[in-house]
């Protein structure tokens, strides 16, 4: 390959087998409807542990009335196309089907395949519960994939994408029986690079009706990330950025609203705005009955991969105090 074609990364790969935002964008509705896996060109990307061509065997067993082999299948999806918080190339072409697969199939099952697709679709968090870093989608545009040189961020463009395609797929998933899926249903709308004053308009309806106290959380840090990708997308302020951070200050304002509420609106503003930490903020998210929510917000797809065991503490700490460095003792 020639050297200007290297200096010119990634510019030469827009719009090749290499880009997967156009890979991904070329598959048509009826072959994601029929499941036809022979249409995708699984064999120019692996995954992290093999050859892509073994992917859609476990979307077919993800898809099986086998309770075990689904199981196990889900498993290794989540090994392959997202391991350790690094998505690679091949798992864009999983979500149109991965979210067919939660639509329909095993109710026991539907969460995680819902957050498996919510995760390929932003950036790698792990261990990041920062006001800049919690609700972040966007990948560093220097992260490419090894085998593909694909940068990353294409990949999780490719994947917002394919999820906004199939916005109706998500909608009825927000009044599943299971908290947990209505949770997932939110971290994955989350992430819609379209359509989204109808979706805000759902994640609001369902946060009028929503009982569940870690499920309302997830629906509040939702509408919060909405509002940061547009502003992201428009490279702009207007109005409309306005309006969430003042919903969300008159949340955690409030307290007449449930502790949990507040301390979700608290962590949603504190991401939405550079303002100094207020007082009266501040000693919301310091009071000891806050730090009792820890096992609550684990609930909340957004706080486990900032850490799993105190995950709503490294929030508050990376939040309130980020230049001292975490210490979960």
């Amino acid at each position: 390959m020639d050297d200007d074609r290297w200096d010119r990364w990634p510019e030469p790969w827009v719009g090749t087998d290499s880009d997967m935002r156009t890979v991904v964008e070329a598959i048509p509705r009826q072959v994601k409807d029929g499941f036809g896996y022979d249409r995708i060109p699984w064999q120019r990307y692996p995954h992290f542990y093999g050859p892509g061509e073994e992917v859609p065997g476990l979307l077919a067993r993800l898809a099986s009335g086998d309770a075990e082999a689904a199981r196990r299948a889900l498993g290794e999806l989540w090994d392959g196309l997202h391991h350790q918080g690094s998505t690679i190339a091949v798992a864009a072409l999983a979500v149109p089907f991965l979210l067919r697969i939660a639509a329909a199939g095993s109710p026991a099952l539907r969460a995680s395949t819902l957050r498996l697709v919510a995760e390929i679709a932003r950036c790698q968090h792990f261990g990041d519960g920062s006001r800049e870093g919690l609700l972040q989608v966007a990948e560093d545009p220097d992260d490419a994939e090894g085998t593909t040189l694909c940068p990353v961020d294409w990949t999780i463009q490719a994947a917002r994408a394919a999820l906004t395609a199939d916005l109706d797929l998500l909608f009825p998933c927000l009044a599943d029986p299971d908290p947990e899926v209505r949770s997932a249903a939110a971290f994955v709308l989350a992430t819609a690079n379209g359509g989204i004053p109808r979706v805000c308009c759902a994640l609001h309806g369902r946060l009028a009706v929503e009982g569940d106290p870690a499920v309302r959380v997830s629906l509040i840090l939702a509408i919060a990330q909405l509002a940061q990708l547009a502003r992201e997308d428009r490279n702009e302020q207007d109005d409309r950025d306005e309006q969430v951070p003042a919903w969300a200050r008159s949340l955690w304002s409030d307290a007449a609203q449930p502790r949990e509420t507040r301390v979700g609106a608290a962590l949603a503003w504190l991401c939405l705005v550079d303002d100094p930490v207020p007082g009266e903020l501040r000693t919301l998210l310091i009071d000891p009955r806050t730090d009792l929510l820890g096992e609550l917000f684990e609930q909340v797809p957004w706080i486990p991969p900032v850490d799993y065991r105190h995950g709503l503490r490294r929030c508050i700490h990376e939040m309130l105090t980020p230049d001292v460095p975490w210490n979960s003792r």
